[in-house]
């Protein structure tokens, strides 16, 4: 594949296959891609400037990782499996920083990850990552049940807890009201 050639949903749903994805893993990258294609559709309608086949597809992709590991490290591991199926570098990236409300260096150090920032940057890359931390499995939840199921897992105090609170805001900012309640859910 390209590096500037985005695959189809059909495509993409075979990496996951090839990958050796389970079908829960599979389902799960289905709601989380419809759901940021409704946030990246809702910012686009408010004028800005975002690409929503990017979002879906890596949305699409953005777990392809679990195949190997369902711990934080299926995130780098993401990386790993797109970049070997030469998938463009933007895709690889949104796989990778797209754990935890992203992880800064400091963090991904102590991961044993190698020593670089995994925080979301672009547009694309905040609203896949906003869009998997607000689909528990299947369904979409309120941010604060996310966030409370984070406090529970990493520490009240955890520094993810922020930078998803961080997301939360930015994102509602550009695209309106997420409640698991609204149109968008």
């Amino acid at each position: 594949m390209s590096e500037h050639r985005l695959p189809s949903r059909r495509e993409a749903v075979s990496l996951l296959v090839k990958a050796g994805c389970s079908p829960n893993v599979l389902e799960h990258c289905e709601r989380v891609s419809a759901f940021a294609v409704k946030i990246a559709e809702a910012a686009q309608k408010r004028q800005v400037n975002v690409n929503v086949r990017l979002v879906e597809i890596s949305a699409l992709l953005h777990d392809i990782g679990r195949s190997k590991t369902h711990t934080v490290n299926h995130a780098l591991e993401g990386g790993k499996i797109a970049r070997s199926f030469n998938l463009p570098e933007s895709i690889a990236l949104i796989i990778e920083r797209h754990a935890g409300g992203g992880i800064p260096k400091d963090e991904a150090k102590k991961l044993g990850w190698p020593a670089k920032d995994y925080l979301p940057k672009t547009l694309e890359e905040k609203i896949v990552c906003y869009a998997d931390k607000r689909v528990e499995g299947l369904r979409v939840v309120p941010i604060e049940k996310t966030v409370r199921t984070y406090a529970s897992d990493l520490g009240e105090n955890h520094p993810a807890i922020q930078r998803i609170w961080e997301l939360h805001r930015e994102i509602t900012a550009l695209a309106g009201n997420l409640d698991a309640n609204s149109h968008l859910a």
